[in-house]
């Protein structure tokens, strides 16, 4: 345990942005889920409406820092992809 008050303010502001994050996460996630479900149905219109809003949650969470540019750019291209393969 830490003594010094910066270094505690410093560990409760972690924690708060590990939950954060967590949960930003965990949207990403569930709507990559949803997008690639849709897409494995078969039903492109519903697909690519998912995938613009996944598309807004992955430059959301570039904009926030929480993943990187590059990753963010893989996932949207796959998805693309997968989208037009359809």
């Amino acid at each position: 345990m830490t003594n010094i008050k910066s270094s505690k303010k410093r560990m409760i502001q972690s924690i708060k942005k590990r939950k954060n994050n967590s949960i930003y996460k965990s949207k990403l996630k569930t709507f990559l889920k949803k997008t690639l479900l849709t897409i494995n149905k078969g039903n492109k219109n519903n697909a690519i409406k998912i995938y613009i809003i996944t598309q807004k949650i992955i430059d959301r969470l570039i904009s926030k820092k929480i993943i990187h540019k590059n990753k963010a750019s893989r996932y949207k291209s796959n998805l693309c992809i997968k989208i037009n393969k359809m």
